[in-house]
């Protein structure tokens, strides 16, 4: 009869054991790295999403700048217009006081103002 042959081969089983450790060891590797690569990605989008809000704020400020610097134009011309205005007021008062006459034509005026009317605890019967 022939002797079997099978005690001198080395098992099949722990080979398959350590190699199916080693491709799990390397799943898990790849795992954790497919999940740094995906964390990775979603922090870059909240990113771009955070540049994406702060150019449209600066866009925006670009535009109020615009506006601002339109309005300061309007100044100068506004300067000219109230003071052709008090000039013309100037001329259609008559002159009693002098003093009034002067000091309408330099644009001061004297305004008063009913605080008491204002204040909370005065108030009118």
């Amino acid at each position: 009869m022939r002797h079997s042959v099978a005690p001198n081969r080395a098992s099949q089983v722990s080979s398959n054991a350590n190699a199916t450790a080693a491709a799990v060891a390397k799943l898990l590797e790849k795992k954790k790295e497919y999940e740094g690569v995906a964390a990775l990605e979603r922090a870059s989008a909240l990113y771009l999403e955070r540049l994406e809000a702060l150019g449209d704020d600066c866009e925006t400020m670009a535009k109020a700048g615009e506006v601002h610097g339109q309005v300061l134009t309007q100044w100068p011309k506004m300067f000219q217009i109230l003071g052709q205005f008090l000039e013309a007021q100037g001329t259609q008062e008559p002159e009693d006081g002098g003093q009034s006459a002067t000091s309408s034509s330099m644009g001061q005026r004297l305004v008063r103002i009913p605080i008491e009317e204002l204040q909370p605890g005065n108030e009118k019967s």
